[in-house]
């Protein structure tokens, strides 16, 4: 199963749009027609540049671009609009090497067929391993080392954690994205709270 376009038709958009994004400096991370037979449909493009990351500008860019060029191969019949966004910091891991990226950071992993009687795994991420993707997780009370191989997935995303979003602020801030004078300073005592 395809973690960046799961159907038929997110499959045939992917072809479409992806040359389109890459044209640009960007990878597709994911793409998903999204909405019932009764409502207007939702194309979400997850996009980023290929060290991570994107700005509200460049998803503009990408919108523009894909917009002008599905016009042109008019693959969807329907009404619909079009989303494009970043992954977000509890993104989704649709790439093998996102698996190798996020390397030490909590995630939940679906399959699509059961695994050892179980299909969901929640752990930290230990990396890959050819074309498996190893998570560590708790077995009956021990961590064990799990390898899946990355064609079983059908879902995978990472864990919202503290950790996770003082990586992603100090990521921004590295890269000079985020400046901190920009901000009021957070009050981190509880007792200090005026009534």
């Amino acid at each position: 199963m395809d973690l960046i376009a799961k159907t038929a038709i997110d499959r045939r958009l992917a072809e479409i749009i992806t040359p389109v994004i890459e044209d640009l400096g960007f990878e597709l991370v994911r793409v998903r027609l999204l909405g019932g037979n009764n409502s207007v449909k939702t194309l979400q493009i997850m996009s980023e540049r290929p060290g991570g990351g994107i700005e509200v500008d460049e998803c503009a860019r990408i919108s523009n671009a894909v917009a002008a060029t599905l016009d042109v191969e008019d693959p969807i019949t329907e009404t619909y609009n079009l989303e494009v966004s970043s992954p977000g910091i509890d993104r989704p891991l649709t790439r093998l090497k996102d698996f190798d990226t996020y390397e030490g950071y909590d995630a939940r992993i679906e399959t699509s067929e059961l695994i050892d009687g179980r299909k969901r795994f929640k752990g930290v991420l230990a990396g890959i391993e050819g074309n498996d993707v190893l998570i560590n997780i708790e077995d009956q009370g021990a961590e064990v080392t799990v390898g899946l191989s990355f064609d079983w997935l059908a879902e995978a995303k990472l864990v919202l954690t503290d950790e996770l979003i003082k990586q992603m602020l100090k990521a921004r801030k590295d890269a000079g994205i985020l400046n901190e004078d920009q901000f009021d300073e957070i009050d981190t005592d509880p007792g200090s709270e005026e009534n």
